[in-house]
């Protein structure tokens, strides 16, 4: 009996006595294009149960070696993700893309250079700044909190080269091409176009199905990345949570903000307040009731967009 509880106490704390050297429990990746793979991560928020994966680590095989873009969560995410790629590949990593600053997208920087410890890591500039200047070990402790410590051990590897809005990086073949903003989802986002394959990666700019928490953005300038993403006329989009799809993925993105942005100001200029717009907002965004987060978000939305009405 003793054993017994001291097992079924085991299981049950199994989040609390992970340590720095496990690894995310294995996620399949999906060849999207050639030589292009995704792993879709779960959606949601960090927790026990996803172990801190929630993103869409991405890499291409050029032909010099694999770029990544946005490796995990954590080092134990991170090292999912090593796994994943080299039954893809055994080319090793030369550059790693960081979209932004949130530590759900490149806190798994940690396990590429235990693999490959002359990858280059490249992110926007104010992604860069923002992480020495605390942001990284703000989401050291947001990982570690919300999994109960099944995250500790990561440590933040911040990118070292800057990418500017418009810059070309000619790697392995194929160029990619940033598109910077200091005013979408985190002020800090980089989306990056494949040029030769018409591939954009998102980064949080766009979502799949998936109702966005802005509380680092703002919301026309999201509105803005999401027409800019459009006008790019990809032939594949890599959102940054969320299904990978064709350009409907984004059209969908903007007719939520479109529809929700006119009935905001619709219903501001009639002298409501945000909390009390909330139940009519809602009722006029169900058609997207069933995206992720849905229950959270919307309300955050709502506020901010009243908040950017009452500054024009």
């Amino acid at each position: 009996m003793r054993s017994v509880v001291l097992l079924a106490t085991l299981l049950t704390c199994g989040s609390v006595l992970a340590g720095p050297n496990d690894v995310v429990r294995a996620y399949p990746a999906q060849r999207v294009a050639p030589n292009v793979h995704v792993i879709h991560g779960p959606q949601g928020v960090p927790s026990v149960e996803n172990q801190s994966f929630m993103n869409n680590p991405a890499w291409v095989v050029t032909q010099d070696g694999v770029v990544v873009i946005d490796p995990g969560s954590s080092v134990q995410a991170g090292r999912m993700v090593v796994a994943q790629m080299k039954k893809s590949t055994n080319k090793p990593v030369t550059h790693v893309f960081n979209t932004h600053v949130h530590g759900d997208h490149w806190l798994g920087n940690q396990a590429i250079l235990e693999a490959w410890p002359r990858a280059k890591l490249i992110g926007h500039p104010e992604m860069i700044r923002k992480a020495h200047d605390g942001a990284a070990a703000f989401w050291i402790q947001v990982m570690s909190e919300m999994t109960r410590g099944y995250t500790d051990g990561t440590r933040a590897e911040i990118p070292t080269i800057e990418a500017a809005d418009g810059q070309d990086f000619r790697i392995g073949g194929k160029t990619f091409r940033i598109h910077g903003s200091t005013d979408g989802h985190s002020k800090t986002d980089l989306m990056i176009e494949m040029l030769e394959d018409r591939i954009v990666f998102t980064g949080d700019n766009v979502l799949n199905r998936q109702v966005m928490n802005l509380a680092d953005g703002t919301f026309k300038g999201v509105m803005r990345e999401t027409g800019r993403a459009l006008a790019l006329d990809a032939r594949l989009y890599i959102p940054g949570h969320g299904k990978t799809g064709d350009r409907t993925l984004v059209e969908e993105q903007k007719a939520w903000f479109d529809t929700l942005m006119a009935e905001v100001r619709r219903l501001y200029d009639a002298g409501m307040s945000d909390f009390e717009m909330k139940p009519t907002v809602a009722e006029k965004l169900k058609a997207f009731s069933h995206w992720a987060e849905w229950e959270t978000n919307p309300g955050r939305q709502i506020s901010l967009a009243v908040l950017e009405i009452e500054q024009e």
